[in-house]
């Protein structure tokens, strides 16, 4: 159940309810019991779990995400770049070693 946040336009009380989400709306001020009691706007609530099972890392910010996602790219690249090189360096391999392989046959 939800905790709304309530204030009196007549006296200026201001407090918190807690109360269901199907209840009604309060409209009596607890202070001054005029009906000028509103339901204030909350800024909502996220859930954040703390504790010894949980790490301040597992909530990262968004510039840390930017970082690690530039740092992903980039090591992406590399990887192609160095499957590719070594692709090249294979084939050349590959090709001088039939070379000798023939050489070694014919003596």
């Amino acid at each position: 159940m939800p905790t709304y946040d309530y204030e009196c336009d007549a006296c200026g009380h201001e407090f918190e309810l807690f109360q269901s989400i199907s209840a009604p709306v309060k409209r009596k001020c607890p202070e001054c019991s005029k009906l000028k009691l509103r339901r204030l706007f909350g800024t909502g609530a996220a859930v954040v779990f703390k504790g010894s099972g949980f790490y301040e890392t597992d909530y990262r910010s968004d510039s840390y995400k930017k970082g690690a996602e530039k740092e992903k790219k980039a090591s992406d690249k590399k990887k192609s770049s160095d499957t590719s090189s070594a692709k090249k360096t294979d084939s050349k391999s590959s090709s001088s070693g039939t070379q000798s392989s023939k050489s070694k046959n014919s003596d």
